[in-house]
Parts: structure tokens; sequence; C-alpha cells
């Protein structure tokens, strides 16, 4: 949770934007909503609305958290990206959830956004890993209709589950991918070498350049700096691999430069422990 809101928060002031020249290193204020030096955006949000709904319930419950959702959208609706929004604009004129994310999809051609990728690393917290790949299915088909975000949501819980429960970054990357059930998340995900990572709002190429960013870096911090200055949807590539380089190497490896200016990091890290002591596996 540290990881996904420091990546989300660096890059949020990059979002939308081409490669920066300079490479940038800390928190800064500005972007397209204009947000605070450490202010995370909506991927924080969901995430946290995640978390809430796990803590509350105990395990995924869709209902639960369509209405966590949606208490956050109707706070910030501008941060939100075009599927997501499409979403809770029909829920709120009463639709209900699984057909509102099926109009989504036929009307706007598709839902392979990758909204539903940034949201689900608590699941991971929460679920062990041979859990958690059907749970971030459903959970992730709330509002993406789209299987390929889905799967693409799995993937990355799943290396998040494993990592968390201290197995090593090449065995949950192998983990993962013997799941992957998507021949297109499989082939772009598990080959991700062959492929230059493109920061887009696309939920393969988003979820690739994220785990590509983590999986060639050395540290926590050459993690989340590859993955935001890649620029483009640079909060959510951000989000992801801060997630799980967060996962594989641990609070002790977060930069004091920015742990003292994410928004609300402390209340992070308290929240995501308490997961952490009520996981299902936890015996």
């Amino acid at each position: 949770m540290a990881g996904l809101a420091i990546g989300d928060a660096l890059g949020a002031p990059l979002e939308g934007s081409a490669q920066p020249e300079a490479w940038v290193t800390n928190m800064r204020p500005g972007g397209r909503h204009f947000r605070k030096a450490g202010q995370y955006t909506d991927d924080t949000l969901q995430a946290l609305a995640v978390t809430e709904s796990l803590l509350t319930c105990r395990s995924f419950n869709s209902s639960d958290l369509v209405l966590r959702l949606l208490s956050g959208y109707k706070n910030r609706p501008e941060w939100y990206g075009p599927t997501s929004s499409a979403f809770f604009t029909f829920v709120r004129s009463g639709i209900p959830p699984q057909r509102a994310a099926w109009l989504v999809h036929r009307r706007h051609n598709g839902s392979r956004s990758n909204g539903s990728v940034m949201r689900g690393f608590p699941l991971g917290i929460f679920y062990s890993a041979d859990r958690v790949y059907e749970v971030s299915i459903a959970c992730s088909r709330l509002t993406h209709f789209d299987p390929v975000a889905a799967h693409c949501s799995a993937w990355l819980n799943m290396m998040a589950s494993d990592l968390c429960r201290g197995v090593s970054r090449r065995q949950a990357f192998v983990h993962a991918r013997s799941r992957c059930r998507d021949p297109e998340v499989l082939d772009k995900l598990g080959s991700y070498e062959r492929y230059q990572p493109e920061p887009s709002l696309d939920a393969v190429l988003c979820s690739h350049a994220a785990l590509s960013c983590f999986m060639n870096a050395r540290t926590f911090g050459n993690a989340v700096l590859s993955a935001i200055n890649l620029g483009g949807d640079a909060d959510t590539v951000g989000a992801c691999c801060g997630a799980l380089a967060g996962a594989y190497w641990g609070l002790d490896a977060v930069p004091e430069r920015w742990s003292r200016v994410v928004e609300g990091y402390e209340d992070l890290i308290r929240i995501a422990g308490a997961l952490w002591e009520i996981r299902e596996d936890s015996g």
C-alpha cells in the first residue's frame, strides 16, 4: 500500500505527459488536476476502498465494494478514468452494477482500461496467491467487463500476494505465469523482456510497463522512478509498479524523502497492517 501510494503520488504530476527530458526523482505539485506535492489520485483512493471493504466484510463482497467505490467517485469524479466514470454514472442512475459494466463495455467499444488493475493489490495482502487469482477476476469485472483487464489484475495481485509472503521475485513471476489463462496477457507479461514498456491506459500495456520496471529494478526507488518517468499514464504505472516493489523490498526500502511527503503515509501503513492481521491464511 505504501509503494502503491508513493508511485501514484510521484507519477500524478506526469499523468498524460510525454516522457520527461529530465529524470523526475522527488514529489512535486502540478499535473492535470493541480495536485499538491505528495497528493495521490483515485488509484490509491480505490485501493483504500478495497482495503476498507475487506476489513469490514472479512472477504471480498461485491455489493459493499461498489458502494465504497461509488462514494469515492462522488467526491472527486474528475479524477476517474473513462471506463470507471461511465460505470459509476450508470450505477448512479439506478442500473445494477453487472449490467452497468456490460453497457460500458458495449457502448465504449471495450473496457480494457487499467482502472480495475490499479485498485486490486489489497486482495494480494488478504488472500494467498492460490486464492487471489479468481477473486481478482471477480473484483475487476465489477466495473470492467473485458476479461483482459481481469487477467492483468489477477496476474499482478498474485505476484503481490506471493511477494508479501516472502516468495522471491522470480518465483512469484513464474507462479503467476503458470496460472494465467488469457493468451494475450500471457504473451505480453509472460515474455515481458521482449517488449518495450508503453505507459498506456490499456490494461495490458500498463501492466506490462509496471511489471517490466519492477522486474528489471535493483531497488525500490529505481523501480518506481523507472515507472513514473515513462510519462503517459504515469500515476497508474507508478502505482502498480510501486505496489509490487513495496511488497518485495518492504518499508525499510522506502526513501524518507518520499514517505514524509506522501499523503496519509502513516494511515496507509496502519490500514494495510490491519488487513495483514486478518488475512485469510493467517491461521
